[in-house]
């Protein structure tokens, strides 16, 4: 059993949205930012993947692809350039080759603090050559959605991902090859539309914000109010959506062991 870790006086913490006990950092940390209750906090795309993989075994693909501004949309540029700076990030998503469990496959991670996860033309591009990549040297992919949608400042270009990334997925699919997917909070818009929801095996973490249109949206056009859980992983799990809701902690072995079902090493 692990020993406790020890808080400094005047640590740093943050206040938990469910339960809304203040947690030291470095306990909040070492759990792997999911609180004593059971809330997990959003990851940043590279904490992740440290804590999915396999040690070193990590080698990223596509590290230059950033999206431009295609429609001249005010302020975008800008915008894109604070983002990066802040996330220190080149866009909302990294992929790459690992292993987990010792099992080889393709990892795309997407990052929360670019855009929410927004799915622009790179977004799209990246994920749709990862597929390719993974369908050329017969790797299954592992993918681990955030994302508020298609991003609008790049228009029409962006929804066009939609088609792009499913049509690459169907030929890797047809080529026998696994795709698990990992819907995290939250997953919304295009995305669900698209890739997060065709894999072979859909996971969640536990309380994920999983949909499309948002609650007030429908609430507005049905007329009609909705369940407090609306929308949550459990909920969709319910109704035949995601096929099992997988907490943080057990998310590395439970990855292994359905890489070694379908054909890992």
């Amino acid at each position: 059993m692990a020993a406790p870790v020890q808080q400094d006086e005047g640590e740093p913490e943050k206040n938990c949205p469910n339960c809304h006990k203040d947690i030291p950092l470095s306990r909040l940390w070492a759990n792997d930012l999911v609180c004593s209750c059971g809330y997990h906090f959003r990851m940043k795309a590279r904490q992740r993947i440290k804590m999915l993989v396999d040690k070193g075994s990590f080698e990223e693909l596509y590290t230059d692809w950033k999206a431009g501004n295609p429609l001249n949309f005010p302020g975008y540029q800008d915008k894109a350039e604070t983002v990066r700076a802040a996330s220190g990030e080149k866009e909302a998503v990294i992929c790459g080759t690992a292993r987990i469990g010792k099992h080889p496959c393709c990892l795309f991670v997407m990052e929360p603090y670019f855009m929410m996860g927004s799915m622009g033309s790179a977004v799209g591009e990246k994920i749709t050559s990862l597929f390719e990549y993974a369908a050329v040297h017969r790797l299954p992919v592992i993918g681990f959605t955030v994302s508020g949608g298609a991003r609008m400042q790049e228009g029409l270009l962006s929804l066009m991902q939609m088609a792009k990334t499913s049509a690459a997925i169907k030929r890797h699919s047809d080529a026998g090859l696994l795709y698990l997917a990992v819907l995290t909070d939250p997953t919304t818009g295009g995305v669900t539309a698209s890739f997060a929801m065709e894999a072979d095996i859909i996971l969640a973490e536990p309380g994920a914000t999983v949909g499309f249109a948002g609650r007030r949206v429908i609430e507005q056009t049905t007329k009609k109010s909705l369940p407090n859980n609306f929308q949550k992983s459990e909920f969709v799990l319910e109704h035949g959506f995601i096929d099992s809701i997988v907490s943080r902690s057990a998310q590395r072995k439970q990855l292994a062991e359905l890489l070694s079902l379908h054909g890992g090493i």
